[in-house]
């Protein structure tokens, strides 16, 4: 089973889209958990207990795990989520030329990580992403519209045929797309952008991040986000620091805040009949 087809069976065993992002920036662990031999862990581990029945995956960001300590905690992260069924996919933005993407790759399935997709980035082109494609078994999710304010000063240039990069973008990743692995990041803070990407790629899944924080559209991220009932819909900070002034609750509020999403995209799900 591929990628697409593990999130496939564990959206069905959840009812659930919503995958949380497990970003433990430490100026936020509450501060009982800091003397912790790895607090990031410590923090992730009890976000995972209260979140993961309404999971589809949980998605780490590499850039708050870029140090010693922070690559161990990460390591018990993934194996944790994996423990309770959860798939990981690794938000680490990655893409390089020969040995360098090569070396990137190799968190696909270094000892004690091996996660189940990463994001990548399009920019240098089809050979910096092949280490990635050519892993049937994982999935390669490909920026593509973002969900941040300045993701339009590149990604909206109009081409010289008239589409703007982004939509190239969606059009190339469904020729990379040879072992059914592909998907891409269409953020829900620019609906009218992600209606149009899934017009040019109607079988593709997305994974839609700013629902949440960044108070992305849910019902569009749910509209076209999904393809044949797959996708993801992001939150992060809106869940895990939901209880962020409630000390030792902080988990619990956690809990609740996914819930609440789960919720608030089945409604979506369910009006749409996907």
């Amino acid at each position: 089973m591929n990628f697409f087809d593990r999130l496939a069976d564990r959206i069905a065993t959840v009812d659930s889209v919503v995958s949380v992002g497990l970003d433990p920036d430490p100026a936020r662990i509450p501060d009982h958990l800091a003397d912790h031999d790895l607090p990031r862990w410590a923090f992730n581990r009890r976000i995972i207990d209260a979140t993961h029945e309404h999971a589809a995956a949980f998605k780490p960001n590499a850039a708050f795990y870029e140090d010693p300590d922070g690559w161990k905690a990460l390591r018990e992260t993934v194996a944790y989520a994996h423990g309770k069924d959860v798939p990981v996919l690794l938000d680490a933005k990655r893409a390089d030329i020969g040995n360098t993407a090569r070396k990137y790759a190799d968190l696909l399935s270094e000892d004690g990580m091996n996660v189940d997709a990463i994001t990548v980035n399009p920019y240098l082109g089809r050979d910096s992403l092949e280490p990635f494609l050519s892993r049937p078994d994982k999935g390669v999710i490909v920026l593509c519209r973002t969900s941040n304010p300045g993701g339009a000063d590149l990604q909206n240039l109009e081409l010289e045929t008239g589409e703007p990069l982004y939509e190239r973008v969606a059009a190339l990743a469904d020729l990379w797309n040879g072992n059914d692995n592909v998907g891409l990041v269409v953020g829900a803070t620019a609906p009218e952008e992600l209606e149009e990407v899934r017009d040019i790629v109607p079988d593709m899944p997305f994974l839609v991040p700013g629902v949440g924080a960044q108070g992305g559209d849910a019902e569009a991220a749910v509209e076209y986000g999904l393809a044949d009932g797959v996708g993801l819909v992001n939150s992060s900070r809106g869940i895990i620091f939901a209880g962020e002034d409630q000390g030792e609750g902080f988990a619990d509020a956690a809990g609740q805040a996914a819930k609440r999403l789960k919720k608030r995209l089945n409604r979506h799900r369910s009006e749409a009949d996907i």
